[in-house]
């Protein structure tokens, strides 16, 4: 029997343009705080987009909005911490929603916690992966793996982080990545020499993340079945 204390319920969304799952997040928000759904555990692939965080500059956007629009790239300005960053197919988006009071209301601490979540991950495929001091986010050999931003609406946090599975990196050069300049990019199929299956790694993500947190976590089909009836009718 699980010693675990805490429920979640996990959502693989499959393939989403970004603002659907943005506002998606937003709406289950609301509902946490009512206390009306668990805490939840989604995972998606974006299209192609770049989004920039509360501490984005202009600056950090390398391309003309011709050139976004040539290459079918959107760009939104959001809440979450962070600079600028890119989601696209490839790379598994991780997003916790959750109560932030059943952590400690400890910020720094949760997002420490999802640093570990991806390292616990990138172990298990042979991926010697690290922190570095200052900067939030998964490295490995000096390349950056996973990105990580989150946003807190009444302590429920939502937004989460991005890991790049088989991601075309190429993408990256729109940009420059979080801000930083002397680390460059990297994924899981580039530091390993081969495609991974994000499937597999989204399981991975799920049982770590549920030792990480203390979790029981319960896959479901789809939101349907812990949405309410009547803000399931607004989607």
């Amino acid at each position: 029997m699980s010693g675990k204390s805490k429920k979640m319920v996990s959502v693989d969304l499959g393939r989403t343009d970004y603002k659907t799952a943005w506002d998606l997040q937003k709406k289950l928000v609301e509902l946490r705080y009512k206390n009306e759904i668990p805490d939840v555990l989604l995972f998606t692939e974006h299209n192609p987009v770049i989004t920039m965080g509360r501490a984005g500059t202009s600056g950090n956007l390398l391309c003309s909005p011709e050139e976004l629009k040539m290459r079918n790239v959107e760009l939104y300005e959001i809440e979450r911490g962070g600079d600028v960053t890119f989601h696209g197919p490839g790379q598994l988006v991780i997003y916790p929603v959750l109560d932030l009071n059943r952590h400690g209301r400890d910020l720094h601490r949760y997002l420490r916690n999802l640093e570990k979540t991806i390292i616990m991950v990138l172990k298990e495929y042979g991926i010697e992966a690290t922190i570095k001091e200052g900067l939030t986010g998964v490295w490995a050999d000096n390349h950056k793996l996973a990105a990580i931003g989150v946003a807190v609406s009444r302590w429920i946090a939502y937004h989460g982080a991005a890991l790049n599975v088989n991601t075309d990196l190429d993408y990256f050069g729109l940009i420059t990545p979080c801000g930083i300049t002397e680390y460059p990019v990297g994924s899981m199929k580039s530091a390993l020499g081969h495609e991974v299956a994000i499937n597999d790694v989204k399981n991975r993500v799920e049982s770590s993340f549920a030792d990480i947190f203390d979790y029981v976590i319960e896959p479901a089909d789809s939101l349907d079945s812990i949405i309410p009836e009547p803000a399931r009718c607004d989607q």
